[in-house]
């Protein structure tokens, strides 16, 4: 059985995108026919990269799986298994679900895998970008003692109250960091604009100065010349904060 990904129309005339097992094209397209979907383009899916690195390339720099996709992913697979539905018709209720289409492709060559006779397990361990060592070790202790659906059940639970920590933190973060933004403006500007004007009057006096107001002139002067670094320097430690908050994985952080 090979994996098809197909773009057709259902009987309304709307466009319909995914993914279906068969042993060809025209059977594929059968297969839709039947289903009351009309094909319009139908391919052979992008075949599984066998090693990490490849998986790396799969998953892009500009795309990616939120953690809180997986988690809903994990939440949906175990309430389908504990209703007892088996693993492969799972899969395919959560890839017509599923909107992000990496994911989509993950999960079908994931079910193409099971057909084929590998476990859970294995399956997962090709994507380890998605599916971190802790997240594998707990779905292999779930396949072994026969209790899949409430490990799942178990890791959606502690992604879900990490995800929430995360939101809180970066909601009680927001404040602060927004002053921090304000007042290092306010600084910068004063230091750029401001202080070198005093600066021209202490220089017509031709006094000694205080070692404070040299210090201040001295950093005036720096950010007068370099305050294009200081922004950037900020930007990028705001960018960095949401990008770390963003992608936080709460299966990684568990297993350190």
């Amino acid at each position: 059985m090979s994996v098809f990904e197909y773009v057709a129309l259902d009987s309304r005339g709307r466009e319909r995108k995914g993914f279906v097992d068969a042993p060809g094209v025209a059977a594929a397209r059968q297969a839709l026919r039947e289903g009351g979907i009309y094909p319009v383009e139908i391919r052979q899916a992008q075949e599984k990269k066998s090693s990490a690195l490849s998986s790396a390339l799969e998953i892009g720099f500009l795309q990616k799986i939120s953690a809180k996709e997986v988690s809903i992913f994990t939440r949906q697979l175990s309430t389908l298994l504990g209703a007892g539905i088996p693993l492969v018709p799972s899969f395919t209720v959560l890839l017509a679900q599923t909107k992000n289409p990496l994911l989509q492709k993950i999960l079908a060559q994931i079910r193409a895998d099971l057909n084929e006779g590998k476990s859970l397990t294995a399956s997962m361990e090709n994507y380890p970008r998605v599916f971190p060592p802790f997240y594998i070790n707990m779905v292999k202790a779930g396949e072994a003692s026969g209790t899949i659906n409430l490990v799942l059940e178990r890791l959606a639970d502690f992604s879900e109250s990490q995800q929430e920590l995360v939101s809180k933190i970066r909601s009680a973060l927001a404040y602060p960091l927004i002053m921090l933004l304000v007042g290092s403006m306010v600084i910068l500007l004063l230091m750029t604009f401001v202080v070198p004007k005093i600066t021209g009057i202490f220089a017509d006096m031709e006094q000694t100065l205080p070692m404070i107001t040299v210090v201040l002139i001295a950093v005036s002067n720096f950010l007068k010349s370099f305050w294009w670094l200081i922004l950037l320097i900020i930007f990028a430690g705001i960018a960095a904060f949401k990008y770390l908050t963003s992608s936080f994985q709460p299966w990684k952080s568990s297993a350190m």
